[in-house]
């Protein structure tokens, strides 16, 4: 009963393909199991999420009137119901043009600055939210106050998983915080289309799914499986077609898959010596950072769609701006750059997307004594591969980083353009709940292919 409630219900979910009118783009390779709208660059995403919102000013978007004017009073109004001082304070780091690109990067993230000429920086991106919670929910679902799919979710539902025993979706040392597990939920869409969690608040734990190994008889977990899903199955049968039933028939249908699949790719024991010192596995500082993004290197190679890696709310450094970034920066900026010359070496670079950057930036003006505050208005965003232009600086804030002023990008455009970049138009990625069909991208967004390689 249970097999066959679940070819019944994975023949459902097909015909109900959000893409399913569309034709099939031709000459795609054979692990692409989604249908395209157009010929994708990238085939899947790693999202580096630094949680807490880095300061631009201090990595990527270099203001030499910061250090001239330090001290002095803010030329404009701050925007309502800052805290923060309005006198400008320089950063403590010195920024340099990096590689070949000639890429500012400040000595901050010196291993990033090692692969400038891999990176992507849309130095004019906005968003909405003053607040953790608004901002994280924009970067992370696109709606800073209402419950929406997260961005591995449609992603997860419009193409599938490259794997068919692995999910699609995964977070890695996801928040607890700001939103928790609705910044990488379903919501309204098919259960099994939420992420599988690894760890939690930066940490990848054991680096291993919960509960899908354990001391119980094989056959008497098989036994237990095929009765949820003989539940399941008469449960659809008696409602008719039902998407909420067919998501929980085929979620508990990989589970069952993975049990056999998903602990070889989570073996970091299988990777050689050597690649575990690059990306920092074995040291103190980068040794839980480093395991995660070790991972999502192996879950991205397995053909895991959308990975996201959290650093965990570690960057919001409203005083010790200088103790507080370096402490980060340490932590995480080795194993990002092992990341990237990894995916190279594996030939994998060219169709990962790899996105590294908080929920919003850091004020120009100082907060406190030596701190900054929450900034919106104007930050930074990283991408690499996966179709971007390497060694390149996409818009600009003003003299003092505050606004963004150039070629702007909202939080918005920057869901349709991975999205794009996925083969995926954001305004024809849609989901009918409620009456109204509701999209990633709201009623907004335009893809930025001023950064397409």
């Amino acid at each position: 009963m249970g097999r066959a409630g679940f070819a019944l219900g994975s023949l459902a979910v097909t015909a109900m393909s959000p893409l399913g009118a569309t034709a099939a783009v031709p000459g795609l390779s054979g692990d692409q199991t989604g249908i395209l709208h157009h010929p994708p660059r990238a085939k899947r995403v790693i999202f580096l999420f630094m949680h807490g919102g880095p300061s631009h000013v201090d990595t990527f978007d270099y203001k030499p009137r910061l250090a001239t004017d330090d001290g002095k009073p803010l030329p404009f109004d701050l925007p309502p119901n800052m805290d923060a001082v309005p006198k400008l304070m320089k950063g403590p780091w010195r920024f340099a043009r990096r590689g070949q690109s000639g890429l500012w990067v400040s000595e901050l993230l010196p291993h990033m600055a090692g692969v400038a000429d891999s990176l992507c920086v849309i130095r004019s991106m906005h968003t909405r939210g003053q607040s953790h919670g608004q901002a994280v929910g924009m970067v992370n679902t696109g709606s800073d106050n209402l419950v929406r799919p997260s961005v591995g979710a449609w992603i997860s539902y419009a193409l599938g998983s490259g794997h068919p025993d692995l999910p699609a979706h995964i977070a890695i040392g996801p928040a607890t915080a700001h939103g928790g597990p609705r910044n990488y939920g379903a919501a309204f869409l098919p259960a099994m289309h939420q992420a599988t969690a690894i760890g939690s608040n930066g940490k990848p734990g054991s680096g291993k799914i919960p509960h899908l190994t354990g001391s119980l008889d094989p056959a008497r977990v098989d036994r237990r499986i095929e009765l949820i899903q003989a539940l399941n199955s008469g449960h659809l049968a008696r409602s008719g077609p039902d998407r909420e039933i067919e998501g929980a028939i085929e979620a508990v249908d990989l589970a069952r898959r993975m049990r056999s699949a998903a602990p070889a790719v989570f073996d970091l024991d299988a990777e050689t010596d050597a690649t575990r010192r690059e990306y920092g596995i074995g040291e103190k500082v980068t040794d839980s950072f480093g395991r995660s993004c070790l991972l999502a290197r192996r879950l991205a190679e397995s053909g895991v769609r959308f990975i996201t890696v959290s650093s965990g709310q570690v960057w919001d450094q409203h005083s010790n701006l200088k103790v507080g970034h370096e402490k980060n920066a340490l932590a995480t900026d080795k194993p990002i750059a092992a990341l990237i010359m990894d995916l190279k070496r594996r030939g994998l670079w060219d169709d990962t997307l790899v996105i590294w950057g908080g929920e919003f930036g850091r004020t120009p003006v100082v907060q406190g004594s030596n701190g900054r505050d929450h900034n919106p208005q104007g930050f930074s965003m990283v991408l690499s591969g996966g179709g971007v232009r390497p060694g390149f600086a996409y818009g600009e804030t003003d003299e003092f980083g505050y606004h963004a002023r150039q070629q702007r990008v909202h939080m918005h455009d920057l869901h349709a353009t991975v999205l794009h970049l996925l083969g995926i138009d954001h305004k024809q990625l849609t989901y009918r709940y409620a009456g109204r069909d509701f999209r990633l991208t709201d009623v907004h967004g335009q893809v930025v292919d001023g950064i397409f390689a």
